[in-house]
């Protein structure tokens, strides 16, 4: 029995703030491996809004912990009317903590393997996209809008995240070559699905255990219906 239920549930909601911190800090230092270590040496892309900033760094040169804040900045502004002030208060804390990293660390370039860079750079970047999430933000802010896109429209989020991505990547053709262009959707690939497996886990399914005394009723209409 619990003598007292106030504290244990601020006891937990502290707990949870602090779990959502850890994640989102080490969702950060994961992803500024990626761009340091990885990607920014080699002008190599990735999808969505950090794929934007990191071809705008290539085409402006203008620094790239500045155009991660511009970038994701209306992103973070249609989360806080789609999804909450919370959430948005803390993505806007996130981008600013990668914002600078990105500026102020050094990190030498671990590879000159093309075929490494990609992969690897996606699984740090994605990791860091992942855990981000785990813990209540995000550092890329292209599902935000996917998500407001298909609120309003015909598209799922996926469908609209493909499209953007072969948007930008087709943009990378003209803008840069075809070889980074192909490198990056493979930088592209290997994020998402670390994203997917650091969000998910190994077997991508959802299970719910349903008790009641009218099971075939439920099993029925969950089979025929749903």
């Amino acid at each position: 029995m619990i003598r007292n239920p106030s504290a244990f549930i601020t006891q937990l909601v502290y707990t949870r703030h602090a779990k959502d911190f850890l994640f989102i800090c080490s969702g950060v230092i994961m992803a500024s491996i990626g761009l340091k270590g990885f990607l920014l040496p080699n002008n190599f892309l990735d999808g969505g809004a950090m794929g934007m900033s990191l071809l705008l760094k290539i085409i402006t040169n203008v620094d790239l912990s500045l155009l991660i804040i511009l970038v994701n900045l209306p992103f973070i502004i249609l989360g806080a009317r789609q999804i909450s002030i919370s959430f948005s208060v803390k993505s806007s804390l996130a981008i600013l903590l990668l914002a600078i990293l990105v500026h102020f660390i050094s990190i030498p370039g671990i590879t000159a393997d093309k075929l490494l860079i990609s992969i690897f750079g996606g699984f740090f970047l994605g990791a860091g996209i992942g855990l981000s999430i785990r813990g209540g933000a995000v550092i890329d802010g292209t599902e935000v809008l996917a998500i407001y896109v298909s609120r309003t429209s015909s598209l799922s989020v996926g469908d609209f995240v493909a499209l953007f991505n072969i948007a930008l990547f087709s943009f990378a053709i003209l803008l840069t070559n075809i070889e980074t262009a192909i490198y990056s959707m493979l930088t592209y690939l290997s994020a998402s699905k670390t994203v997917d497996f650091i969000i998910n886990g190994v077997e991508e399914y959802l299970g719910v255990l349903i008790i009641s005394t009218k099971n075939e009723e439920i099993k029925k209409q969950i089979t025929l219906e749903l």
